[in-house]
């Protein structure tokens, strides 16, 4: 059906051109089933309401800053067998963030944590949550190029009040000043007033070691981090394995037009 350009008028002033979309199927099903006029409106706001989710959902993905392909659906748990699957699919429902509480994410390079993290991250944005995923280094770097502008509290501001933050390998290099403060000062602005995911290579009692340069604000910013947070740790070889060389290696080299040594 062509709808008429009146109808084409009023749906762009009421901001609902979407349903224009699916009118022609709606309608011709109105007409199959013999739908009241209700009933056929109905179906076209429900339409309008999916594709605005839909929309929704991929600015917020955008925001975000996930890799592509990280969710849950596709987390290869047969790699990490030791790891509950309950447990995970159970934090996948967001209870965490309604208790603004952490989940901290422990386990050798290469596990998926970083992955798992951006799943969770996924589930919370689907549930129409806003998320955002960085690494403590590009987080501590953004606040310091903040500061150098004179926009550090906004730059501040904007990673409190994201409902659910995701900082990926903490620890990975030590904090030292200022952003051994800055790092404090977002935990603690944050604490029991949002959820965090918080990803490391270190074991739990070591997380103390990010702190070489203040060990008593170190503890108090962990003493944050762990109060009823969520704990996984991943144990398994890591899922970066090189791809097997071709041939031999001697051919392999060749390939690459370099001698093999003798």
């Amino acid at each position: 059906m062509n709808p008429s350009p009146e109808l084409n008028t009023i749906l762009k002033q009421l901001r609902l051109s979407g349903i224009l979309d699916s009118l022609e199927q709606r309608n011709r099903e109105a007409i199959d089933g013999q739908l009241a006029y209700t009933e056929f409106l109905a179906m076209l706001l429900h339409d309008e309401i999916a594709r605005r989710d839909t929309k929704k959902l991929g600015v917020r993905l955008a925001r975000a800053g996930f890799a592509m392909g990280k969710t849950l659906e596709t987390f290869n748990f047969d790699l990490v067998p030791k790891l509950n699957r309950t447990y995970i699919h159970d934090l996948a429902t967001g209870r965490y963030i309604d208790e603004k509480v952490c989940v901290l994410l422990v386990g050798g390079t290469g596990v998926g944590k970083s992955h798992l993290a951006q799943a969770l991250g996924h589930c919370a944005a689907r549930q129409g949550r806003d998320v955002l995923f960085i690494s403590q280094t590009d987080l501590l770097k953004k606040l310091h190029a903040a500061r150098a502008t004179g926009l550090y509290e906004r730059k501040f501001q904007q990673f409190v009040r994201v409902p659910l933050l995701i900082i990926d390998d903490f620890a990975v290099k030590p904090l030292h000043p200022p952003h051994d403060e800055d790092f404090h000062d977002l935990i603690a602005a944050r604490y029991e007033r949002a959820a965090s995911i918080v990803t490391s290579n270190l074991d739990l009692s070591e997380w103390g070691d990010a702190f070489p340069d203040n060990r008593i604000l170190g503890a108090a910013t962990l003493d944050r981090l762990r109060h009823g947070a969520y704990r996984v740790v991943i144990e398994g070889e890591s899922f970066r394995k090189p791809k097997p060389m071709p041939g031999n290696s001697e051919n392999a080299v060749a390939k690459l037009g370099k001698k093999p040594h003798s």
